[in-house]
């Protein structure tokens, strides 16, 4: 019974620390840079908008969220294949999830085997993707999809215009 219990729990902490995979190297993306995005968040019948910039710092990747009054939700940098606090804003784990997850729905299909490790990401039916640990990535165009992670949390990620950038 004990044997059985310690190995339920280290199951469920190896769950927890499940993160979503990031590429070996920064891999093209369906749009140059600078990208502005725009990211409606639904949870439980609560819905937030955000602007998110996408930006390229001499090799490495900035990407910035902001609120729709243009003020800074979260701010990493993508160096050396890894997410790095940018600025003097907190850490927020879900906004590095969800650059993570974009990160993938950005990359064109072409690119996925030579940036991602094998058995960490699969195309499915009907344009769709799926990235571990649990994301599923439908498309209606390049820059317009969704992306799920729990089975009540959506992300509709669409490129802003021009004039509405941040």
């Amino acid at each position: 019974m004990k044997r059985l219990l310690l190995t339920s729990l280290c199951l469920l902490l190896a769950a927890c620390a499940a993160r979503t995979p990031l590429p070996a190297a920064l891999p093209p993306l369906a749009a140059a840079l600078p990208l502005a995005l725009q990211v409606q968040r639904e949870q439980a019948g609560n819905q937030q908008t955000w602007w998110l910039v996408l930006q390229d710092e001499q090799g490495a990747l900035r990407a910035s969220l902001f609120d729709p009054l243009g003020v800074p939700l979260a701010r990493q940098l993508l160096q050396a294949g890894q997410w790095q606090d940018d600025g003097l804003l907190p850490p927020n784990a879900e906004a590095r999830e969800l650059f993570s997850a974009l990160l993938f729905a950005l990359t064109p299909a072409a690119a996925l085997p030579e940036h991602y490790p094998d058995g960490h990401w699969r195309n499915l039916t009907g344009g769709q993707r799926w990235l571990n640990p649990g994301w599923r990535i439908g498309y209606r165009a390049p820059l317009d999809f969704t992306l799920h992670s729990a089975p009540d949390l959506h992300y509709r990620v669409s490129q802003l215009p021009d004039d509405k950038a941040p």
